[in-house]
């Protein structure tokens, strides 16, 4: 019995600490909501939930161990229902119950539910009574079929994506640095670009350079000089023919 007692006191020492922890998650969680809801962003909400959410997980594992007692086994009484007001009270529920009076003893020393759930329930377990033994089986090889189904597209898009992964060697590249490089240097530089002089401070364009070795496109200075000479008529060739209309017989 006296160990009964003390693994009962642990039990509640453990409850009433993870709980204070869920009160000042959940009361973080309120504070963000009404200060913060301007800059308040998903991620953060998500975190202050991920929090509340460990501490109710973590109550859970208290009260599943096998060293807690059965909590349900035990009776809570009322030891006093008075109208006045109890400061005592006050202070233990932090100002939300100063009265422990007969209007609010049903709601927290309540050991039914609401008589709405209540009602409910009653309504699901009738209909679940009437149910015959062939539907039920029916219904249960449906969900069993249905639930199944899910599994399996979840394992197979896991597979799909664990091979996905293996396989992958790693991000392809699609730039090189050295390639990078030349053409940041040819750009700023000139380096590595080939020119042609012809003359003192002068390169030839690529349309008109020297034809190379293999016999590549391009012309010589020599060339594009009788190209030019080729487009105008020469003045000499003009003279000449000038002095022959003036003097035809001078042979």
């Amino acid at each position: 019995m006296q160990r009964d007692e003390k693994l009962f006191e642990l039990t509640l020492d453990a409850v009433l600490q993870r709980l204070n922890d869920l009160k000042l998650a959940v009361l973080s969680m309120i504070q963000k909501l009404e200060m913060e809801y301007e800059t308040i962003n998903w991620p953060t909400f998500l975190d202050n939930f991920a929090i509340i959410s460990s501490h109710l997980t973590g109550l859970t594992k208290i009260l599943a161990k096998e060293q807690c007692p059965p909590l349900r086994n035990r009776t809570v009484l009322p030891l006093m229902v008075s109208m006045d007001r109890d400061d005592t009270l006050i202070n233990i529920t932090e100002g939300r119950v100063p009265v422990f009076s007969h209007d609010i003893v049903p709601d927290y020393l309540r050991t039914r539910p609401d008589p709405i759930t209540e009602q409910k329930m009653q309504q699901n377990e009738q209909k679940a009574a009437n149910l015959t033994n062939d539907a039920a089986m029916k219904q249960v090889t449906q969900y069993n079929k249905v639930v199944s189904h899910v599994l399996d597209m979840v394992s197979k898009a896991r597979e799909e994506w664990e091979i996905e992964s293996s396989s992958r060697t790693g991000i392809q590249q699609t730039s090189s640095m050295a390639d990078t490089q030349l053409l940041v240097a040819a750009v700023g530089m000139g380096k590595g670009l080939k020119l042609t002089n012809y003359g003192p401070g002068m390169m030839v364009p690529p349309s008109i350079r020297a034809p190379s070795p293999m016999g590549g496109p391009g012309m010589s200075p020599g060339n594009v000089q009788q190209q030019q000479l080729g487009k105008a008529p020469s003045a000499v060739k003009t003279n000449i023919k000038s002095a022959n209309q003036v003097h035809p017989f001078s042979r």
